[in-house]
């Protein structure tokens, strides 16, 4: 652990319009900086359980970025799903694989495993959450009305939870439904307490601006 007199830039080392929406939430400042590690290459290329290939891509990608930024908190994270019969979903690209994917989870249970990599002065916490997602009986009809309102060809899974991918579930289970969304925020706080000391707004209530949609007093 770092104790700062300031918290330092943090950095979200991801492509992703729904990590860089959960931390805009915070309200805090940040920069977003695309990994610069080969994702597809590195899912080909990785062997092992899902459980370890979600943390090595989350490392790989927060790597990226740290290595030419080694003042910056830098946040790395990766998700992918696996059906009840053990098959690793990638994102489904378009709409005919989506459907396939839904039609394979349906009236069953499978993990949703995201993937953290927080790295500061050369220190690494990496954590992966886990969150089993039960669905409903689905029909074919049903899942395609659905892929075509929500577009979800770029969501491990092919459903967006935060949308109408909640009319698909019966049951959830895990201890951060906030990694449903691509950042576990749980693992997150966790570890910035654990590397820099302290989260920003303990250090200068002033630092953060209240988020859009936030309830005000």
């Amino acid at each position: 652990m770092t104790q700062s007199a300031e918290h330092p830039p943090i950095i979200l080392a991801s492509a992703s319009p729904y990590r860089k929406k959960q931390l805009e939430a915070w309200g805090l400042p940040f920069t977003v900086l695309p990994p610069e590690s080969d994702e597809a290459t590195l899912k080909r290329e990785l062997k092992g359980p899902p459980r370890e290939i979600c943390q090595k891509l989350a490392q790989a990608k927060a790597h990226s970025i740290a290595v030419n930024n080694p003042k910056a908190l830098v946040i790395g994270s990766d998700q992918i799903a696996v059906t009840h019969e053990g098959e690793i979903l990638s994102k489904p690209g378009n709409s005919e694989n989506a459907v396939h994917q839904l039609m394979k989870m349906s009236g069953h249970t499978h993990s949703l495993l995201t993937g953290l990599a927080v790295i500061y002065q050369g220190q690494g916490i990496l954590q992966v959450e886990r969150v089993d997602i039960t669905f409903r009986d689905l029909v074919e009809d049903e899942i395609r009305a659905y892929v075509k309102q929500d577009d979800p060809w770029d969501c491990a899974g092919a459903y967006k939870l935060e949308r109408f991918g909640i009319c698909l579930v019966r049951e959830i289970k895990g201890r951060d439904p906030s990694s449903i969304q691509g950042l576990p925020m749980i693992a997150l706080t966790e570890a910035i307490r654990e590397l820099v000391g302290h989260m920003p707004f303990e250090l200068n209530p002033t630092v953060l601006q209240l988020a859009p949609g936030a309830p005000h007093a």
